[in-house]
């Protein structure tokens, strides 16, 4: 069963960079997904949902095949990763996650206007990405738009989220 919290209060920060991402930040980018997964989708998945989603022991090198092309950001406080998102070749936001300490603080939202603005340089007018149930109401502040609730199939267990889209108007 999903568990629920109370949310926390928004508070943006300043301090936070958004830079390219690193080959050495591999580790930090994994383990934050971890956190993330965990701490804040776990409100809304159960046990089972989010140990596929991420597993204790993850593939370092599909996740470095992952985060080897495209357009991938990451933010950060000082010295710690505050979160990071990727842009694929074909306008799809596939990754964009923040670490816990940094929820509802503007880090998700200062990843999500980079890469639009890297989008419409591209010449990209429309992106999609497959959000989680957590994330659909941060998208829809963005401006994305819900066109297909999913349900996704990860290691034989049913993962649902949404597939949404962004225009330029």
């Amino acid at each position: 069963m999903p568990r629920r919290v109370s949310e926390p209060v928004f508070v943006a920060i300043k301090t936070v960079v958004v830079r390219e991402y690193r080959k050495h930040d591999l580790e930090a980018v994994v383990a934050l997904v971890g956190r993330s997964v965990r701490q804040i989708a776990g409100r809304d998945y159960d046990d089972h949902q989010i140990a596929v989603w991420a597993p204790e022991h993850p593939d370092m090198d599909a996740w470095a095949d992952r985060l080897g092309f495209g357009t991938v950001l990451v933010a950060e406080e000082g010295e710690r990763m505050a979160g990071f998102a990727r842009l694929d070749e074909e306008g799809n936001i596939d990754l964009l996650y923040v670490g816990p300490a940094f929820e509802r603080r503007g880090v998700a939202q200062r990843l999500v206007a980079k890469l639009t603005e890297i989008a419409k340089s591209l010449g990209f007018r429309r992106l999609h990405a497959d959000v989680s149930v957590t994330a659909r109401p941060f998208f829809e502040a963005q401006g994305f738009e819900v066109v297909e609730s999913q349900s996704v199939e990860r290691r034989g267990i049913a993962v649902k989220n949404y597939r949404m889209v962004w225009e330029e108007k």
